[in-house]
């Protein structure tokens, strides 16, 4: 299988990063460092290289370096199975995001034909007991790196539900106004529902896949209750026809896709994801990140590229070895945080590893032999 890695990453007025410059193969990169040191800093420049505004959704104001605020750059070189390309994303101070792509300015979505990534973050840990609205995230992450052009149907969809909730809300009561825009609604919700399905289908099947020491969970996805909202557009129809009074009373759309959730059960246990303890809660999140790249590596013709922050802290060093062991055996290049480089030691050659520490509020970045 081909590999797919960022062999250089070079930062510029990013986050607290003045200027780094790395050069990386394809091998696992462990990084580690003092809290605030600027670590995960780097691993979320690498999520700005696929589509959407990375690990922690921030704007690109956001990312700019303090105090000088004078915009920020990325610059990376990816060896993909498309071949060798050069990514640039960036923004000038009070400005929109931009991305090229081999030197041609290029849509977000266009990084969706040459890379996939994929993330865990501190914040996912909370994922099962938290609202529904991260787990959507979750799994639309998950089905973006299947169906690039889920954002798409997404965007269309939430467009469309905006308008619909405008004339709800100045209660306009004349069915003729909402019909075309509950068209439009339809159709991207029955895209967005079957990638969703088919995105749960790949992950139970990525989980089945080899041995793991990572628990199994059996997934479902629910839409608010709607027994008869599937992947069909007259069934959606229906749906925001029937909803419209009740639609008119609360301003807003109560039914449809953004209202979905995702479903997970502990498989050996029998037990909702929500009523696991905090390590077991932890493992089937890793389990279904490693099922996501076994599958996207299948479909892609490469595995994914990882994110995994601070993702050591919480696992005895059995599971640690374990979690190295999948990375590797993946083939994946996993970009992974730690405070101590004692937290990879079972990792071992088999990676290469960055020192990060901070000086005079800036992060200064050294490479590891």
């Amino acid at each position: 299988m081909a590999t797919l890695s960022l062999q250089q990453l070079t930062l510029s007025h990013f986050r607290s990063h003045r200027r780094a410059k790395l050069s990386c193969d394809a091998r696992p990169v462990a990084i580690f460092g003092p809290n605030g040191s600027g670590k995960t800093n780097l691993i979320e420049a690498v999520s700005l290289f696929s589509p959407g505004r990375g690990l922690r959704r921030a704007g690109p104001d956001d990312l700019t370096r303090r105090p000088e605020a004078i915009g920020w750059k990325l610059s990376a070189v990816l060896d993909a199975p498309s071949g060798t390309h050069e990514l640039e994303t960036g923004a000038e101070a009070g400005q929109s995001r931009t991305l090229r792509v081999d030197g041609k300015t290029s849509p977000q979505v266009a990084l969706g034909q040459v890379t996939r990534v994929l993330w865990l973050v501190p914040s996912m840990d909370r994922l099962w007991i938290e609202g529904a609205e991260g787990r959507r995230r979750f799994l639309d992450r998950a089905t973006l790196s299947f169906v690039p052009t889920h954002a798409e149907a997404t965007l269309r969809y939430e467009k469309a539900m905006r308008e619909r909730n405008r004339l709800l809300k100045d209660m306009v009561r004349d069915a003729h106004w909402y019909l075309a825009l509950e068209d439009h609604m339809a159709q991207a919700a029955a895209e967005i529902t079957e990638n969703r399905e088919l995105t749960i289908q790949a992950l139970s099947a990525g989980q089945q896949k080899g041995d793991s020491t990572f628990p199994k969970s059996t997934l479902a996805l629910t839409n608010a209750g709607l027994a008869n909202a599937g992947v069909d557009v007259g069934g959606w129809k229906e749906v925001f026809a029937e909803g419209r009074m009740k639609d008119l009373g609360a301003g807003r759309t109560l039914s449809g896709p953004h209202r979905a959730d995702l479903d997970a059960v502990f498989a050996a246990k029998g037990m909702a994801a929500k009523d696991c303890s905090t390590g077991e809660q932890k493992a089937l999140l890793i389990s279904l990140i490693l099922a996501n790249a076994r599958k996207v590596g299948k479909a892609f013709g490469a595995p994914p590229i990882l994110l995994l922050d601070e993702v050591a802290a919480h696992l005895d060093e059995g599971r640690r070895a374990a979690l190295y062991d999948e990375i590797c055996g993946l083939g994946a290049q996993a970009w992974m945080t730690g405070t101590e480089q004692a937290l990879f030691d079972s990792l071992g050659q088999r990676g290469q590893y960055i020192e990060v520490c901070e000086q005079d509020g800036e992060s200064q970045i050294k490479q590891v032999d």
